[in-house]
């Protein structure tokens, strides 16, 4: 049900090319409509009859060549080679509009375990609640964690085994139930039946507060002494997991993780591109705080759960974000269909698969920085290629118009008039002019091409100076291509006969 709830927003620069686009081809389309009109009025005026120089099919042919059909025939090649530069990453896009989003990103939420830190986490010591042994809670925490095929599961049972000689024991079926980790409960654990007869012992696992209200359910007391060993644990950096049994604490067993080498050097590089990051995490607040401080994210959710990262998502869309996370359990899922990029592990379930937007072949967190900075790449280059777009219909509007209207007004006898001085580019006819913009106006999507599939080099810089760097290099560019291009067709078509 929070999956088929899960609905995708629209991104910025989707809506915003989509008005500039529905824009500029109103305006051009009225321009061209007028000009019939207009020319009617001048040929009347001036004695002159423009009728067959403003025909219909001048005008559809202008019109082609005014409304945005460069970025128009480019924004496919543009989704293609993303996709393309992420499938070379071993990942998966189920769509271009999926790159497209990873380039409006600002929110990024990161897991903790295997994104942040390398996501082995090992046992490294049992710490025992008040008035009980080391032995007892490392037997407790060996029992529990004998049908846990995780590597800190693991670590606990070789940890048990070398620092107490405590060998693992072959459990009977009948007589251990095994309790798996839920996102819900956070805890696992076994219970174990002496024999038939006998009341089952019953172990558990897990986060400290959650084995708090489990041990206090069955009518127990939490000692003081835990929570201390938990704090402690916790601010060190480390993750407590307390064991119990019954409605008695036995202990904590400390977990150590590394934060990634060269991890907060990349966030800082977000940051300048103006992404925030959220680490995600079920560990308590302590232990959250002290790893985000060491990686250099910018805010953390401790205790986490599939309902707060979704209502998280919720939030931050509320206050127009676009959200970017990883996932692999079906408990993710939710949250994977309500971001705008949900990058899915291709190890994680089919629930996670299906409600992602993009699949890691190699199921590397990590990976989802990268997709930020193709999808920022892809962003930037059909920018670039817009504002060369739109530089470009004006230039062509500025370039054919004095072509067609030069003989207004002309002394008789003259081929042309006083508008003869706005033809600056001395194209040869408005037959010539009309056909050499169409030639330009196919030959230049063909030209940008390689550029939108190579894409434009991305930096991490502000909105202002990339938006300085576009209208230099691009919109400049944009005006003076189509006078040198339509000059050389113009020579070539005149010289040939053909207009």
């Amino acid at each position: 049900a929070l999956v088929e709830g899960a609905k995708r927003q629209k991104t910025p620069n989707e809506i915003a090319l989509s008005i500039v686009l529905s824009g500029l081809t109103i305006i051009f389309l009225l321009a061209v409509t007028t000009l019939k009109f207009f020319a009617a009025y001048s040929g009347n005026a001036a004695g002159q009859d423009l009728s067959q120089v403003v025909t219909i099919p001048v005008l559809i042919a202008l019109l082609v060549c005014l409304i945005p059909t460069t970025i128009g025939g480019l924004l496919s090649a543009i989704g293609i080679s993303g996709m393309d530069r992420l499938i070379r990453r071993n990942v998966i896009a189920t769509s271009g509009r999926a790159v497209e989003a990873a380039g409006d990103i600002d929110v990024l939420l990161l897991d903790k375990t295997g994104t942040i830190t390398l996501g082995n986490r090992m046992a490294s010591d049992f710490i025992p609640a008040p008035g009980v042994t080391a032995e007892t809670l490392a037997e407790a925490a060996q029992l529990s964690s004998l049908a846990d095929e995780t590597a800190e599961g693991r670590s606990i049972v070789v940890l048990a085994k070398d620092k107490y000689a405590l060998r693992a024991k072959d459990l009977a079926p009948q007589l251990a139930k095994f309790i798996e980790f839920s996102a819900t409960t956070r805890m696992s654990g076994v219970d174990i039946a002496v024999s038939s007869e006998s009341p089952a012992r019953a172990i558990r696992k897990g986060a400290g507060d959650a084995i708090r209200k489990y041990v206090e359910s069955l009518g127990g007391q939490f000692p003081q002494g835990v929570q201390d060993s938990v704090d402690t644990v916790a601010k060190q950096g480390g993750t407590p997991l307390v064991v119990a049994e019954g409605n008695r604490a036995l202990g904590v067993i400390h977990l150590k993780d590394i934060v990634k080498g060269g991890i907060k050097e990349r966030f800082n590089e977000l940051r300048k591109m103006g992404i925030k990051t959220v680490m995600i995490t079920g560990d308590n607040p302590l232990t959250a705080a002290a790893i985000a401080a060491e990686a250099g994210v910018d805010d953390f959710m401790a205790q986490a759960t599939p309902e707060m990262k979704l209502q998280r998502i919720r939030d931050e869309q509320a206050a127009g974000h676009l959200i970017a996370m990883t996932g692999d359990g079906t408990n993710d899922a939710p949250a994977l269909a309500q971001a705008d990029v949900g990058v899915a592990m291709n190890s994680g379930t089919q629930a996670a698969r299906e409600a992602g937007n993009m699949v890691d072949l190699d199921s590397n967190p990590t990976k989802l920085i990268e997709i930020v900075e193709i999808g920022k790449q892809l962003l930037m280059t059909r920018g670039s290629l817009t504002t060369f777009s739109v530089a470009n219909d004006v230039a062509k509007y500025f370039a054919i118009l004095p072509a067609i209207f030069g003989s207004l007004y002309a002394v008789q006898g003259a081929k042309s008039g006083p508008l003869e001085a706005l033809n600056v580019m001395g194209l040869s006819s408005p037959q010539s002019a009309i056909l050499s913009a169409v030639i330009f106006n196919a030959l230049v999507i063909v030209a940008l091409i390689p550029l939108s599939l190579k894409g434009v080099k991305y930096q991490a810089l502000g909105a202002a100076s990339i938006l300085r760097r576009n209208l230099l290099i691009y919109g400049l560019g944009g005006l003076v291509v189509p006078f040198v291009g339509i000059k050389l067709i113009d020579l070539i078509v005149s010289s040939l006969g053909l207009a």
